[in-house]
């Protein structure tokens, strides 16, 4: 009996691995099965089967050669472009939302003096911002990374500055004590104390990227991107692209949003096991 126990143990987790997901998966199948039946009774050209859009995307982007990790060259020259876009601009926008932040959080004077301008720029809906950029700076591919940077950099920025803001008092005084220089006590205390805020915005930034690498995509004369693909296909009323475009934009979302958690907790755990809390 004492023997048996441990062996089921394997077998009881994977169990457990099965049921969460299913309970994850179980409605998505479901809405999708529902989503094919009715597509196929309906036979309405405006609204094609998932099948019909799966083999779509398959011949679109992913039947591709091998040396190509199965990318066809539709996706290198428009999927690809799009996502090193949207890269640039959350990276500039986290770089420059952290570095602001941190000084915004640790500085009343300064927060006081600059929350109304940025609680400003965070009401401002960020698609209005592009025809700004476009009479700036041109359509291309500059304009668009700025404006996905910009867009993204609000979160990002008042999530840092209430992290900083929010590191104990006290933790600040024993590092003074112990004559921990202002860089050690920014390295050693504050940021690790702003990490889960930063993360929080780093997840909204996310996705104000993703709608605004497709808006910026989507203003005529741009050459290339998923926005340019949506716009061609509906130009000549391809509507399974349209659709193909749409659902690989939100598993873009999905995956990017996943792979960010991923991150988060693997960042965030000793930060989470140091105040005795548990990672889910």
């Amino acid at each position: 009996m004492t023997a048996a126990a441990p062996g089921r143990r394997p077998a009881a987790a994977a169990l457990r691995g099965l049921r969460a997901v299913g309970r994850r998966w179980v409605v998505p199948m479901i809405a999708i099965a529902g989503w094919e039946l009715a597509a196929r009774r309906a036979a309405d050209v405006f609204f094609p089967p998932p099948s019909r859009i799966a083999e779509r995307m398959y011949d679109l982007w992913f039947s591709g050669p091998a040396a190509h990790l199965w990318l066809t060259s539709d996706a290198i020259g428009n999927v690809l472009p799009s996502l090193g876009r949207m890269a640039a601009g959350l990276a500039g926008a986290l770089v420059a939302g952290v570095t602001l932040g941190l000084a915004l959080g640790r500085s009343a004077r300064v927060r006081a003096y600059l929350d109304p301008l940025l609680q400003f720029g965070r009401a401002v809906p960020p698609p209005t911002l592009v025809p700004v950029f476009v009479v700036l700076m041109h359509l291309g591919t500059p304009m668009q990374i700025v404006s996905i940077a910009v867009s993204a950099l609000w979160p990002i920025l008042l999530n840092t500055a209430d992290g900083a803001r929010s590191v104990d008092p006290l933790q600040i005084a024993i590092a003074r004590v112990f004559r921990l220089s202002a860089t050690d006590r920014l390295l050693q205390i504050v940021v690790p104390s702003a990490l889960p805020k930063i993360f929080a915005g780093l997840r909204l930034s996310l996705s104000l990227a993703l709608i605004l690498m497709v808006f910026s995509e989507l203003l005529p004369g741009t050459a290339d991107g998923i926005g340019f693909e949506l716009t061609d296909a509906q130009s000549r009323s391809d509507l399974p692209t349209v659709w193909s475009a749409i659902v690989l934009l939100g598993i873009l979302g999905y995956l990017l949003n996943t792979l960010l958690l991923m991150l988060e907790r693997r960042v965030l755990r000793p930060h989470r096991a140091a105040l005795g809390g548990t990672d889910r």
